[in-house]
């Protein structure tokens, strides 16, 4: 047994994923220096093992490898193990991924990833069954020991494969310099924004809605941008699949038809199985979605309304932000809460059972989930609305009488920053001022704890305790966004964090690191124009810098936004369904030069 391998020591960290492992046979370390130096003293590799607390094969990886006290012990004597949450460390996982797709040519969590004890990293994966693994601990050992100089050359190959394969931006200070006025006209011409829409459109599943087949995502960078497109063009197809995709996913078992709100996505193309866990910065752009398509339809109202109450109700924290997520299991079973078999519906309903099995899409003879169970799905409104309502909430009742799935209460300042304006914007128009206190709460709630005297924002919180892990883009750019369209008092804080954006997050050509100038340094410094769940926090900033125009009237706000459109052109152009973010910036640029 290795003696100086250390104890794990993740019970004491802020967060809840962290936390899940602090009872593991394995000797997890936090990211940071001191494991690092460790690492070094030993001369061992990191294994680093990277995830978030609402991941179902992290939790099986968990479950199969990291309780076992064989493959523990393995670990611990070879390797020193470092637990990262994503979501507290964006930029870990952004680097790291980046290794990984350049490795494996995919990504996805838990990514394991070995590495020198500078960071380097040498080798990863994702998830590998424990039998896999065990063997991989065995190879990755045995090359430490007998081939170093033949690791030492894969790193440097994957640091270089990392770095080469970033997008290549344009120079845009010739027509744009930094001290200057930007010319008039837009970056990106309309004829280009108009073959982005064509481009995204041609990837639409015209039957469900969406994008692309299984698994399937809301995709709401790329509806919102369609939804600019037909505000500029009047083009009704966009519309028309905006409206598609909501009905559809609104109809469908990624919405919760008993109490509302969204899961991350759906298994199948026709949104009928979810991944069950809930996020908080899906459901803060669907309900700015869904507000936005209010007037569309009484379908669209009323699921605005379910998930405005969905966040207020179950996502608010006791000190006035918003929670990070809800799991996808429950004692260890993906959707256990969720899912009803007939005879749960007879059980909760009596004789309006056959009524709610019409109603939900369940049909007994052939059911849609695993051991006869069923998602509810909305195929069409039924007919008696006032029975349908009193089922509804006789089924809620009963399911909350279930055991209930984890929720992870980390307040993430960027996920916040979008629940703020998606708040700020249903209640601007619904006058529902409900949403908007607790719009302004967790505004309040940034502006106390997580902004520091010095203005710097921290990522993170748990509890009102703020983690240590500083602020990315997203973060600045998403709460200045928040705090701009509450207005009034907060359009000068938003203005303050536009400052730091500038201060230490630009690339000195117009566009933006992902990571601040005095951060960390890693083995890289990421800067990702791509879209994910929500924008880029490169889009995210060239929008909030477009809204503090609107707000001020200060050009240089404008110009900002006109370089950082412009650097990123080229990338653009690529691959619009992915870049969606920036071309929506574009066309809020479209409208600020008219």
């Amino acid at each position: 047994m290795c003696e100086a391998c250390g104890m794990n020591e993740l019970a004491g960290a802020l967060s809840p994923y962290l936390r899940q492992h602090a009872g593991n046979p394995v000797a997890w370390r936090q990211w940071g220096p001191g494991a690092l130096a460790d690492a070094a003293a030993r001369d061992v590799p990191l294994l680093i093992s990277i995830g978030y607390s609402t991941c179902h094969w992290c939790h099986v990886m968990a479950h199969e490898s990291f309780e076992d006290r064989t493959v523990a012990a393995a670990i611990n004597d070879r390797f020193v193990a470092v637990k990262v949450d994503r979501e507290e460390r964006p930029d870990l996982d952004a680097v790291y991924m980046q290794a990984t797709m350049a490795i494996t040519g995919q990504g996805g969590w838990p990514m394991t990833v070995f590495a020198f004890p500078d960071g380097t990293p040498f080798f990863a994966g994702t998830y590998f069954p424990k039998a896999h693994f065990l063997r991989l601990l065995d190879a990755v050992h045995e090359a430490w020991g007998g081939q170093r100089e033949e690791l030492r050359h894969q790193g440097a190959a994957i640091v270089e494969a990392s770095a080469k394969g970033g997008p290549a931006f344009a120079d845009v200070t010739v027509a744009c310099p930094l001290d200057g006025p930007c010319p008039p006209a837009p970056p990106i011409r309309e004829s280009l924004l108009d073959r982005a829409a064509d481009s995204i459109l041609a990837s639409a599943d015209t039957v469900h809605g969406g994008f692309g087949s299984a698994p399937k995502f809301p995709g709401v960078p790329s509806l919102r941008f369609l939804l600019d497109a037909y505000v500029r063009t009047g083009d009704e197809r966009l519309l028309g699949h905006v409206r598609l995709t909501a009905e559809r996913m609104a109809r469908g078992g990624i919405y919760d038809q008993l109490e509302g709100g969204f899961a991350r996505y759906s298994v199948d193309a026709a949104w009928t199985v979810p991944h069950f866990e809930k996020m908080l910065y899906d459901n803060a752009e669907l309900l700015w979605l869904y507000a936005r398509l209010a007037g569309e339809g009484e379908l669209f109202a009323r699921v605005a309304d379910e998930t405005a109450a969905f966040l207020l109700e179950r996502f608010t924290t006791p000190e006035g932000g918003f929670a990070a997520a809800f799991d996808a299991d429950t004692d260890g079973v993906e959707g256990r809460t969720y899912v009803w078999t007939f005879a749960e519906l007879e059980a909760a309903l009596g004789e309006d059972a056959v009524f709610a099995a019409e109603a939900f899409g369940v049909d007994p003879a052939r059911p849609n989930f695993e051991h006869d169970a069923n998602v509810l799905e909305l195929p069409a409104d039924p007919a008696d609305g006032a029975r349908f309502a009193a089922v509804r909430h006789r089924l809620l009742e009963a399911r909350r009488r279930r055991a209930q799935p984890a929720r992870d209460d980390k307040v993430v300042a960027a996920w916040n920053g979008l629940a703020i304006g998606a708040l700020a914007e249903y209640a601007s128009r619904t006058g529902h001022r409900d949403s908007l206190l607790a719009a302004e709460r967790a505004a309040a709630f940034l502006a106390e704890r997580h902004l520091g005297a010095d203005g710097r924002l921290a990522r993170a919180s748990l509890g009102g305790e703020v983690s240590e892990a500083p602020g990315v883009l997203e973060d600045y750019a998403a709460v200045a966004l928040g705090f701009l369209r509450l207005g009034g008092e907060w359009t000068d804080r938003a203005r303050a964090l536009l400052e730091q954006v500038r201060a230490h997050f630009g690339d000195g050509l117009g566009g933006f690191f992902d990571t601040a100038a005095d951060a960390e340094r890693l083995v890289s410094r990421p800067a990702d124009v791509h879209d994910g769940p929500t924008a880029s926090g490169w889009a995210l900033a060239a929008a909030a810098l477009l809204e503090a125009y609107e707000a001020t009237g200060d050009e240089t706000y404008k110009d900002d936004a006109w370089r950082a459109i412009a650097r990123a052109e080229p990338v653009m152009g690529g691959n619009p369904r992915f870049t969606a973010g920036l071309h929506a910036a574009a066309e809020a640029l479209v409208r600020a030069q008219r």
